[in-house]
C-alpha cells in the first residue's frame, strides 16, 4: 500500500510517498481502507523537530491522526463493525496511509450519512478538543456569553458551533479575512483582532476559550464575569501553576490534555457529533484539499498558521 513516511526530522520535503506493507487486523481490530486524512496543527512540529515522536529519528514514520474510510475486514472478536461500514475516527499516528488498523473500542464510529469522506476526516481533531473543553471544563450553559479566540481554526470553528448548540451567545475573534466564515458558523458577534482588542472593550464573558494559545489568563481576566472560566489549549507554565491552585469561587483557569482522554470517551463523543451532523447542527469546515503527492505543500500551508478550519489529504 502507499503511505506518506519520513525517516528523519526536517522540512516538508522529508515526507515522501512510499510502498509499505499492508497491515493485518488483530482479533480486536478492524482494517480500514482510508480515503481521507488531514494535516493538523501539531504535525508539522512533529515532522520538523525531535520530541513527541522520538529524538534520534521518528518513532512512528507515518504521521496522521484523523481518518475516514470503509471497513475492509474485521478481526474475529469484533462485534461493533463489519466489512462495508463507513467510518471515521482518530488515532495518534498512522493515518497518512491507504490502510490502517484500529481497535474496535478505539476512537472510531460510523460516518455521518450526509457528508463526504473528506468532510468526515476533518471533524475529529478540532471537535474532540472543543467539546470536552466547553462541556466538561467550561460547564457551558444556555444563555451564557462565550468568546472563542481563534474562531476560524480547527478547534475554533468547532467551538463556535458547539457553543451555539448549547445555547450560548457567541463572540468569535479572528482576522478580517475570516469574519464571514465565523458568522456563517453561527457566531452572534465577531471581532477582528487586527483592528480591535476584545480585552479592552469593557465586555465580560462567562467562558473565554483561547483555542490557539495566543492569550494569557492575566491579560484576559478582566474580560471574565465574576465566576467566569478561561479555557486554555496551550497553557504557559504560569497557567499550569494556577490550575493546580484550588479556587472555590471567582474567576477560573481550566486546561486539559484532550488528546489523551480514553479512546472510549472519544468514541462516545464522535457518536454525539455524528448525530449533530446528521441533524444539520454541525458542519465540517474544509479549507483546502491536497492529493497524497502534494503532502509537502500541505504541510507548508499549515505551517503558515493561516488555515481556515481544516486541510484535507485525499488518499
Amino acid at each position: 500500500m502507499k503511505a506518506i513516511v519520513y525517516e528523519k526530522f526536517g522540512p516538508p520535503e522529508v515526507l515522501h510517498l512510499s510502498e509499505v506493507s499492508k497491515p493485518a487486523p488483530k482479533d480486536n481490530e478492524v482494517l480500514i481502507k482510508n480515503f481521507a486524512t488531514t494535516v493538523v496543527k501539531e504535525e508539522p512540529d512533529w515532522r520538523r523537530s525531535p520530541g513527541i515522536n522520538g529524538f534520534i529519528k521518528p518513532r512512528n514514520p507515518i504521521l496522521g491522526q484523523e481518518f475516514a474510510g470503509e471497513v475492509e475486514s474485521a478481526g474475529r472478536n469484533v462485534t461493533r463493525f463489519k466489512a462495508g461500514d463507513q467510518v471515521f475516527g482518530f488515532v495518534m499516528f498512522g493515518a497518512y496511509a491507504e490502510y490502517l488498523c484500529v481497535p474496535e473500542n478505539g476512537a472510531l464510529t460510523t460516518k455521518p450519512n450526509n457528508i463526504t469522506y473528506e468532510e468526515a476526516a476533518s471533524i475529529p481533531n478540532g471537535a474532540l478538543t472543543a467539546l470536552p473543553f466547553l462541556r466538561d471544563k467550561g460547564n457551558i450553559q444556555g444563555g451564557q456569553r462565550v468568546l472563542v479566540y481563534g474562531a476560524s481554526g480547527s478547534v475554533g470553528t468547532a467551538a463556535v458551533q458547539l457553543a451555539k448548540y448549547y445555547g450560548a451567545e457567541v463572540t468569535g475573534v479572528c482576522s478580517t479575512a475570516n469574519l464571514e466564515l465565523v458568522k456563517s458558523l453561527g457566531a452572534d458577534h465577531v471581532v477582528d483582532y487586527t483592528r480591535e482588542d476584545f480585552s479592552k472593550n469593557g465586555k465580560a464573558y462567562d467562558i473565554l476559550f483561547d483555542t490557539v494559545g495566543k492569550r494569557s489568563f492575566a491579560n484576559c481576566k478582566d474580560s471574565l464575569t465574576d465566576e467566569g472560566v478561561f479555557l486554555a489549549t496551550v497553557p504557559t507554565p504560569g497557567m499550569m501553576l494556577r490550575v493546580l491552585l484550588p479556587v472555590k469561587r471567582g474567576k477560573k483557569l481550566r486546561f486539559m490534555a484532550a488528546g489523551l482522554r480514553p479512546a472510549g470517551e472519544k468514541a462516545n463523543d464522535l457518536g454525539f457529533l455524528r448525530e449533530l451532523i446528521e441533524a444539520g447542527q454541525f458542519k465540517a469546515v474544509v479549507d483546502r484539499v491536497y492529493p497524497m503527492e502534494e503532502i509537502a505543500e500541505a504541510h507548508r500551508y499549515v505551517e503558515t498558521g493561516h488555515k481556515k478550519g481544516n486541510v484535507v489529504i485525499t488518499l
